[in-house]
């Protein structure tokens, strides 16, 4: 069973996550986040991860803490459910069509974090959420899983649009990159280790 399980509560969030890498989709999200808590579900869903999510944040201040400590909250899941990481594909690419707008996220389960982000929204806000939050979202959680993201947007008109393309390209690229394949022998690493 890959299942991660983490909570982290400060002055400033109280958040529980569990997920299982071998799921079927399952989802039960609440950020008090309208937007993000369907960004979320598209990882659930569209990676085959089951996710509970429970965030309680300082709303009331501004949504950057939320997002960025689910992102921490998440990476470290990701990181327990991984162990040892044997058997696994380690790399991830997808590309997803949403409209006008076209995205693509690059996974390398590698252990060393990094992150590209080459996105240019359009708005500053979907729904109430302001956009320059995906980012800081996907960096805590690529540095705290230790993985190696790469996330672009080509071209779109429509934030959501662009938006939902990321998060749903990156819920197909590290289902392949966490992904088991049995021919492969130990870790796929010719340093033996990830």
């Amino acid at each position: 069973m890959r299942i991660g399980e983490f909570s982290r509560k400060t002055y400033e969030t109280d958040i529980q996550v569990k997920i299982d890498l071998d799921g079927n989709g399952r989802y039960q999200i609440d950020t008090g986040i309208g937007f993000f808590n369907h960004m979320l579900s598209m990882v659930a869903k569209h990676g085959m991860t089951d996710l509970d999510i429970l965030a309680k944040g300082d709303l009331d201040v501004d949504f950057h803490h939320t997002l960025e400590d689910t992102g921490i909250v998440m990476g470290k899941c990701i990181k327990e459910a991984l162990g040892n990481k044997r058997n696994i594909k380690r790399y991830g690419t997808f590309f997803v069509p949403m409209d006008e707008s076209l995205s693509m996220v690059s996974v390398d389960l590698s252990g060393r974090p990094y992150l590209v982000f080459d996105a240019d929204f359009n708005t500053e806000k979907v729904g109430q959420m302001d956009t320059e939050l995906v980012e800081e979202f996907f960096r805590a959680l690529a540095f705290n899983s230790e993985m190696t993201l790469h996330v672009k947007v080509f071209y779109g008109k429509n934030t959501h649009h662009m938006i939902e393309g990321i998060f749903k390209a990156f819920a197909h690229a590290f289902r392949e990159a966490a992904s088991v394949d049995d021919s492969i022998k130990g870790i796929m690493s010719t340093k033996g280790s990830l």
